[in-house]
């Protein structure tokens, strides 16, 4: 089991910054896969950016040049930085993850953290 733990949300201006941790528990953190994912009200939950255990990255191609993802093997931690945000980022944020090679997919993740909301006001 891993359990996952979300912070880092809250309220900002367009155009401002935010940063999301997630914070890893339970078993072997380092050989997982990180993820996050978003979902706003009425829509399906959207992928935004993974992680490897070997550090390699992966991206939404909304995303990039962005949001960029992090990860602390040693401190079982994963964050997200993001930056120019936009009303549109409006959502719940969720940290995810599976063992195995990287997926886009949300059916794919093993485990999820309990998601934190990030608003941003125009």
């Amino acid at each position: 089991q891993v359990q996952l733990v979300e912070s880092g949300g809250g309220l900002v201006q367009a155009g401002g910054s935010l940063r999301l941790s997630c914070a890893a528990s339970g078993r072997t953190f380092s050989s997982y896969v990180m993820a996050w994912f978003r979902q706003a009200p009425g829509k399906e939950r959207e992928f935004l950016t993974a992680i490897a255990w070997s550090g390699e990255r992966y991206y939404a191609t909304s995303m990039k040049g962005r949001f960029t993802i992090s990860r602390d093997n040693n401190k079982n931690t994963v964050t997200l930085q993001m930056n120019g945000l936009k009303p549109e980022d409006t959502a719940v944020y969720y940290c995810a993850t599976r063992s195995g090679s990287f997926s886009y997919s949300p059916s794919w993740y093993d485990y999820w953290g309990q998601g934190t909301q990030v608003t941003v006001s125009s």
